[in-house]
């Protein structure tokens, strides 16, 4: 910088306090211009190292030393002609692969390649004019480079990337040396040219805006997002920076810094000649001819935020904190306070729209609570309706914003809200926007809102409690899916059933059949349908019997299967109206029904239902026909007994005689306690009983007896009878005895001939193939004879003749269960005597079945007394054959 012939870097410690300098000499001469890289380590400076107009241009490289000093790594001459000029400026891209030089003459040269060494670079000339080149500056959009020339009278663009050099001319007035900065991305890399009256800004194919700032301009910088112009008040021709500087050496000069994004002047102070601004180490320091340099930096961002509170600058802090990059949190504490601020200045509308901004960091109660006022509840409701749209809003907020629309009796805000085409569209929570709605009395709003969103019981619930329009209702439920059809079926049905009986009978015959959504002929009318419960919606119909009919019968008819409570409802149904019915000709067609259902073999699991409710409704042929399919045949004879129906209890005997042989006792019980004369129906029992041997002749007398009106001869044929049977068997008896006593008398004989003399066989016959005996053979004392391969064959023992054996074995058989009798008699004897409590041990031997008598009613008595005397007769013989041997 300056005149001097050496370069002065310098290097700053503890914030500032101390200025390290270092120099080394670049030129024999002077040091005209320098210009160091942002990116690179490089510094490319213009001087003269003799005398006349014959600049040279060198590049440094400050990471590397030569002798001490830094390594100039080229130099070449800054004028490519032979006319000499003066340099002007100076510019360098960061890739190194570009360097401009702009001359008083009006000319710029471009050299292009690496600019670091000789063999790569190439230098030509860019640009001629008439003006002095004040200001040159590289941009980079992309693959593509730009070159901007300010001259004082123009400014113009070059793209230096490619072939041909294009050139754009963007303005026909200038600006004077060092007036002119290439800004940085946040204001899009414009060009700034900073003239006496404006300031503009210019993109490399046209001028974008101006900003109007006073005073003659001397230095223009760009600065981390501000543009800092050093200016004085009274005006001098740029072209005097060419000319003479001692005129202004005692001028008051003002350093502005301004914040184009914002719109503001950051900073400004007074300076006695400023020399040059630069920037470096992050701060930015101003350079006085007086040899001070003067540091300022910036202040943090919460620091320029609380300055602009203070004086409630409050746009200007929201602009500074977005151009910060402040986050979401700090911003949404500016709106707050900048609303709080338009709130306490009673500008409602203003405040309303910052407090929005805050929506998802503020508490929305915070904001609610300033306009719950009635004469603020346009503001409220707008700032309700954000909240909404953000997806923000609780049950609360939404029932606030109802409430809000209601009151201002906003019906197209209040359609607008509630109807979204989709429901990934809505805002709020749709049950809670239902209730308010119903509440407020916006029936129509909240049956759109339940329909739409399938809030089925919402809309059932609106059109019955409160419409009261029961069609609707039933069309609605229709619609529904089955379960949901099914579940409101079931709460609603009996209001639907008081209000409109033979609709809601249709749908539930259709429900519980094969139901299928109504959708107004769309959906697919062949897919299966479903069908629910029978048995579940029978209490809907407490109060419409006829319907309740209908339902039975269709559901018996259309489903064959339906619950077992179909079948009992529609029994009771049918038994009371046969029981309340007077007119003849319809009670027996109820009769009819009854008696078919009962028929139709429905009640087999429930049969104890069935026949209480035929009892109930002292329905007899129900009764009896139940009594019959269940066997209670005592029942059927005691019915009949009660009713005194003597020809009914014979048929009942005859008809269910064989297989409860005791109905004929009881029959003669039952006409042996009758007054009446009922002889012939005595005669027709005893006849039975005396057929079958039912009952013993002393019992028949014995229950004749209680009869005053049963004389002798109605029971003289039986007793004949009886007696002569009795006689028959006396006869068959002694018979049978006088056999039995010869047969033992041979018997004997045989055991003495066995004991006194020798058995001789003379068997020539094997007794079990009845041929020719043969030896070796088997001979038995009972005179059978055996071959030894047959006896070996059929024998179960070497001991006993496989002829006599299954006889003997059953007589050996009977012995063994008569010693088994007698050992169990003396051991219940013992037990008897011994116990204290009698009455448990018989209870004991009862439970055992030792007291049961197993008879054969088919066997006369005298047969069963015979058999028992031939038993002991075989027994005696055996036991006294045993001890013969």
């Amino acid at each position: 910088m300056g005149s001097s012939q050496k370069i002065i870097c310098g290097k700053t410690l503890e914030k500032y306090k101390e200025l390290y300098l270092t120099g080394f000499q670049a030129y024999k001469l002077r040091v005209t211009h320098l210009y160091q890289l942002k990116q690179h380590n490089i510094l490319a400076s213009v001087g003269e190292d003799e005398e006349g107009i014959n600049p040279l241009v060198k590049i440094w490289n400050l990471e590397k030393r030569d002798g001490g000093n830094p390594l100039c790594t080229r130099i070449f001459p800054a004028i490519p002609g032979a006319e000499p000029t003066v340099v002007s400026c100076l510019t360098v891209h960061e890739n190194l692969n570009f360097m401009a030089i702009g001359f008083t003459d009006g000319s710029v040269t471009l050299n292009k390649g690496d600019i670091t060494r000789d063999r790569h670079s190439k230098t030509q000339i860019l640009h001629k004019g008439n003006y002095p080149v004040t200001g040159l500056a590289f941009r980079q959009a992309g693959k593509t480079t730009h070159l901007f020339v300010v001259t004082t009278e123009n400014v113009q663009s070059y793209i230096v990337s490619g072939k041909d050099y294009p050139r754009v001319e963007l303005d026909t007035h200038g600006c004077g040396l060092r007036c002119s900065a290439l800004s940085d991305p946040s204001q899009d890399l414009q060009f700034i040219v900073a003239g006496d009256e404006c300031v503009y800004l210019y993109q490399p194919d046209e001028r974008g805006p101006c900003f109007a700032f006073e005073g003659h301009k001397l230095i223009a910088h760009w600065f981390r997002g501000y543009l800092v112009i050093v200016s004085r008040d009274r005006k001098v021709s740029p072209k005097s920076e060419f000319t003479s500087r001692d005129s202004q050496s005692s001028d008051k000069q003002i350093l502005n810094i301004y914040d184009l994004c914002n719109k503001f002047i950051a900073y400004s102070t007074v300076f006695e000649d400023v020399v040059d601004v630069l920037a470096e180490w992050g701060s930015l320091y101003v350079l006085t001819r007086d040899g001070r340099v003067h540091a300022l930096q910036e202040k943090d961002t919460q620091t320029k935020l609380e300055m602009l509170f203070k004086k409630n600058l409050f746009e200007m802090a929201i602009n500074l904190a977005k151009s910060q990059h402040l986050d979401s949190d700090g911003l949404a504490q500016i709106f707050m306070q900048y609303g709080d601020h338009l709130y306490s200045k009673g500008n409602h509308d203003g405040a309303v729209q910052q407090y929005i901004r805050t929506i998802g960091k503020l508490e929305p109660s915070y904001v609610i609570r300033k306009f719950l006022d009635a004469q603020r509840i346009h503001n409220l409701t707008a700032y309700l309706q954000t909240l909404h749209r953000q997806s923000l809003a609780n049950a609360d907020h939404t029932t606030l914003l109802l409430n809000c629309y209601t009151k201002l009796k906003d019906s197209s805000k209040l359609e607008e809200f509630i109807k979204t085409k989709s429901e990934s569209e809505v805002h709020f929570d749709v049950e809670t926007a239902i209730k308010v709605l119903r509440q407020a009395g916006y029936y129509s709003h909240a049956l759109y809102l339940a329909e739409n969103h399938a809030h089925h019981e919402w809309y059932l619930k609106i059109q019955l409690e409160d419409i009261k329009n029961y069609q609707e209702a039933l069309r609605y439920i229709g619609k529904l899916p089955f379960e949901q059809a099914e579940s409101n079926m079931k709460r609603y049905g009996k209001i639907l059933m008081h209000h409109i009986p033979e609709q809601t009978t249709e749908l539930l015959k259709g429900l519980c059949t094969d139901y299928r959504p109504s959708l107004e002929g769309r959906g697919d009318r062949e897919a299966p349908g479903c069908r629910a419960n029978s048995e579940e919606f029978i209490p809907i119909f407490a109060n419409n019997p006829r319907e309740l009919k209908a339902f039975l019968e269709h559901m018996s008819e259309v489903q064959p299967d339906s619950p077992q409570g179909i079948y009992d409802t529609l029994l009771e149904l049918r038994l009371q109206n046969w029981a309340h019915e007077e007119e003849p000709q319809v009670k027996e067609k109820l009769h009819a029904e009854a008696i078919s259902l009962l028929k139709s073999g429905r009640f087999c699991d429930v049969f104890d239902k069935a026949l209480v409710l035929c009892q109930m409704h002292d329905f007899q042929d129900g009764v009896l026909y139940l009594y019959e399919q269940g066997k209670l045949f005592q029942q059927i004879m005691h019915y009949h007994m009660q009713h005194e129906q003597y020809r009914q209890v014979l048929a009942v005997c005859e008809r269910h005689g064989e297989q409860e042989p005791s109905l004929w006792e009881q029959a003669l019980s039952y006409f042996a306690r009758k007054e009446e004369d009922c002889k012939q129906y005595v005669a027709a029992v005893l006849k039975h009983i005396e057929g079958k041997n039912l009952m013993p002749p002393l019992l028949v007398v014995q229950t004749l007896a209680h009869n005053s009106t049963a004389t002798l001869s109605v029971i003289r044929d039986y007793l004949v009878q009886k007696l002569q049977k009795q006689s028959q068997q006396i006869a068959q008896d002694e018979l049978r005895v006088r056999r039995y006593r010869e047969e033992t008398t041979r018997i004997r004989q045989e055991i003495q001939e066995l004991k006194a003399s020798p058995k001789i066989f003379q068997k020539t016959k094997c007794s079990i193939c009845n041929s020719a005996l043969e030896l070796p053979s088997v001979h038995f004392l009972c005179g059978h004879s055996f071959h030894q391969h047959c006896f070996e064959s059929y024998s179960e023992s070497d001991a006993d003749c496989p002829t006599c054996l299954p006889e003997n074995r059953k007589v050996m058989d009977m012995i063994r269960a008569q010693e088994q009798k007698r050992d169990l008699h003396d051991q219940f004897q013992h037990q008897l005597k011994c116990s204290n409590d009698s009455f448990s041990v018989i209870a004991d031997y009862f439970g055992r079945g030792v007291f049961n008598k197993l008879t054969l009613l088919t066997d006369p008595p005298t047969a069963r007394l015979t058999a028992s005397l031939e038993a002991g007769l075989q027994r005696d013989l055996l036991i006294h054959a045993r001890r013969g041997t």
